[in-house]
């Protein structure tokens, strides 16, 4: 009995110490940061040829970050919006005649993103958030 007891001790206390640890005094797991892009990204399909001011053109690209995924697109296609029609005849409509500088000039893009997002958040009921012009060249 005495051996049992001897053997049961160690044993125990080696266990007891275990879950002292483990609830206790072991490093807590991290939560993971919070993403630094909130929501979905979605990219129009097609880039925006528009006429600038002075007889220039640009030629952008666009992507919508929104609160909400658009619809499941069949396999194989890019997603398409319901309202596509209005959101690119707005991105057009905001473009064009603009001067070149205002797609040059990072603050004057800025200004003129803002100026898209209050646009497309008036005139479509798609749940954007922000637009991003994603590629941008002038001639």
């Amino acid at each position: 009995m005495k051996k049992k007891l001897i053997i049961a001790v160690p044993v125990l206390l080696l266990a007891v110490v275990g879950a002292v640890y483990k609830l206790v005094l072991a490093p807590k797991p991290k939560p993971a940061p919070p993403a630094k892009v909130q929501g979905v990204l979605v990219p129009l399909a097609n880039e925006f040829v528009v006429n600038l001011a002075g007889g220039h053109y640009g030629k952008v690209s666009v992507a919508l970050l929104m609160t909400k995924a658009p619809p499941a697109p069949a396999e194989g296609t890019p997603p398409t919006l319901p309202q596509n029609a209005v959101i690119r005849a707005t991105i057009t409509d905001e473009l064009t005649g603009i001067g070149m500088n205002e797609l040059i000039d990072r603050k004057s893009r800025h200004a003129l993103v803002s100026q898209l997002d209050k646009a497309l958040q008036e005139r479509t009921d798609e749940p954007i958030e922000h637009v991003l012009l994603t590629d941008v060249a002038v001639q």
